[in-house]
């Protein structure tokens, strides 16, 4: 029988060694990380940048997004350093509300076009009331954390300064957006490291792809796309994926009454033999980038 007092010893050197191995294990490995979380029939995409620091695109629909941050970054990481909302869907949205409560966020960047709902006031007042600064990007803005460079390539200022002034009052169509068309207002943006590229267009509609993915294209294809809208058949045409050169499709979506993915889609995937895996089939989707190659993980 070991004796108590170095069974406390044991203990604790093996505590410390697990502590150890998670310290080791989150220190900054100079790869890109990005993690498409398993969050149901909703949007959540956490990246960790090669020099260690935080970020999220969108929430999705509920507290789900805690639990696949838990998994990724360290215990003791209580900070992230941008979120991204690209449109105020709640199944994007209301998961950055415990985010936003959770983890001291650097900022938050947002549509040029603010929403009407109330849970977008709810967030934005989550927002003031943790003193998280806001930038609010269109077309043509980027921002740049070390090596990598997060484009936005829709909504273009002409179509955001328009409906941003009349939001609420006026829903005239601007380029054939409202502004209570929330999808097709979806920030798009094309995240960049190296010769590797990911494309997340929100819920944006096809009808919206012909006019960024000449912009998208302009140095080259995309390595990683996160289908738009779930996979609903509306969000993308056989023409844009022949554009963009895929290696990778990357369905997030839980159960559904929308029929996501819809049957067309997951047939056109599979008529261009472009690979696609799903976070309801799945669980989180991990991509690993050095900036020229690139490895999947998945935790099933």
């Amino acid at each position: 029988m070991i004796p108590l007092r170095i069974g406390y010893i044991i203990c604790g050197f093996a505590t410390g060694l697990i502590l150890l191995f998670n310290f080791l294990y989150s220190l900054p490995d100079g790869k890109l990380h990005i993690v498409f979380c398993d969050v149901g029939q909703g949007d959540a995409v956490y990246i960790r940048l090669p020099d260690g620091r935080d970020m999220l695109i969108d929430g999705g629909p509920n507290e789900k997004v805690i639990a696949c941050l838990s998994r990724h970054m360290a215990f003791w990481d209580r900070k992230i350093d941008i979120i991204f909302l690209t449109h105020a869907e709640q199944d994007h949205l209301r998961g950055l509300m415990p985010v936003v409560s959770r983890f001291d966020v650097g900022y938050a960047v947002l549509s040029a076009v603010p929403d009407t709902s109330e849970q977008y006031r709810q967030l934005m007042g989550a927002l003031d009331g943790n003193k998280v600064p806001q930038k609010r990007l269109a077309a043509g803005d980027s921002l740049t954390a070390g090596n990598v460079t997060v484009e936005v390539m829709w909504p273009p200022k002409a179509v955001t300064n328009r409906l941003r002034d009349y939001a609420g009052v006026d829903d005239t169509p601007v380029l054939g957006v409202s502004a209570s068309g929330r999808n097709d207002l979806s920030l798009i943006l094309r995240l960049r490291y190296g010769k590797f590229d990911m494309l997340s267009p929100g819920d944006a509609s096809m009808g919206i792809e012909t006019e960024h993915h000449d912009a998208v294209l302009a140095d080259g294809g995309i390595e990683v796309l996160k289908v738009p809208h779930h996979g609903s058949k509306t969000g993308m045409t056989a023409d844009y994926l022949d554009a963009l050169h895929l290696g990778l499709a990357v369905i997030s979506v839980g159960r559904n009454t929308y029929g996501h993915p819809a049957p067309e889609i997951l047939d056109m995937l599979a008529k261009k033999n472009i690979r696609v895996l799903r976070t309801d089939q799945e669980g989180d989707i991990e991509i690993i980038s050095d900036g020229i190659d690139w490895t999947v993980q998945t935790n099933r």
